[in-house]
């Protein structure tokens, strides 16, 4: 090897060590940041930020009065709902129902990304602030664990888990409502994005072949659009530090193998 290339060669492992000690731990610091922020504006109780008392009011309808409802959304439960809609094969009937304080229905989808969130967030705490990292893989391993966290998360808000017409009719949300729907009706509320969506489903029996008609409406939901936006962000930030490492990843030799080793646990 050259002199060249040796001074090449020490200058990309004492770039390595600093991209270890210093930028990663500056890049968490800043991730940890936007995840704080992100916590705080979820409408449950997550890192120490308590919003599970915050309401919002919406009205949700489609034209012609088919359907329409009108929420109040209280943390990860609506909480009061009075839904009226018309029934397809009456058209000139309406079905009205209502959802009260005492039996809310309860959007699971913001709490499995809540969980996910804190799960990002505890993934970041478990790295000790002066911790030397000694491998890229090491890091590599702490990256993945938040990125696969905050993709859960942001996941649970954008793609709503579809259910069969039959688990719906016999969903516990379903008890909530008050009167009770008719065997042959099930609505469903959920998020999608930034939205939030009041779904009817209608099943018909048609000369022996069973069907389902859907009509829905929606609305936005402001915090959930900052909620996204800062997941984003996050997952912006954590791979841009992962890509980073991934160059020096191809030097299998790049270790600090000359300082003294600590398990990190996660």
């Amino acid at each position: 090897m050259s002199e060249c290339e040796k001074e090449e060669a020490l200058n990309l492992q004492r770039e390595f060590e600093w991209v270890l000690h210093q930028e990663v731990h500056t890049a968490l610091h800043q991730i940890h940041q936007i995840l704080v922020e992100c916590a705080r504006r979820f409408p449950v109780y997550l890192y120490g930020h308590d919003n599970s008392q915050n309401q919002d009011k919406f009205v949700l309808s489609v034209p012609a009065e088919q359907l329409k409802c009108a929420v109040t959304l209280t943390g990860d439960s609506i909480t009061h709902a009075d839904i009226t809609f018309r029934v397809q094969r009456q058209q000139n009937t309406s079905f009205r129902t209502a959802i009260q304080t005492d039996n809310p229905w309860k959007l699971q989808q913001v709490q499995d990304a809540a969980n996910h969130l804190q799960q990002a967030i505890h993934h970041i705490d478990d790295v000790p602030k002066h911790y030397k990292f000694k491998s890229s893989d090491e890091v590599l391993h702490i990256l993945g664990n938040i990125l696969g966290s905050l993709q859960r998360g942001r996941t649970s808000l954008i793609v709503p888990r579809k259910k069969a017409i039959d688990d719906l009719m016999k969903s516990r949300n379903m008890k909530s409502l008050s009167p009770n729907l008719p065997e042959d009706l099930a609505i469903s509320f959920y998020l999608q994005s930034h939205k939030l969506i009041f779904a009817v489903y209608q099943l018909s029996n048609n000369h022996g072949q069973m069907k389902f008609d859907m009509t829905h409406a929606e609305c936005s939901v402001p915090w959930l659009n900052e909620v996204l936006m800062l997941f984003t962000v996050g997952l912006q930030l954590c791979q841009q530090i992962k890509d980073k490492i991934c160059v020096f990843s191809q030097y299998k030799d790049f270790t600090v193998g000359s300082r003294p080793s600590s398990p990190l646990t996660n």
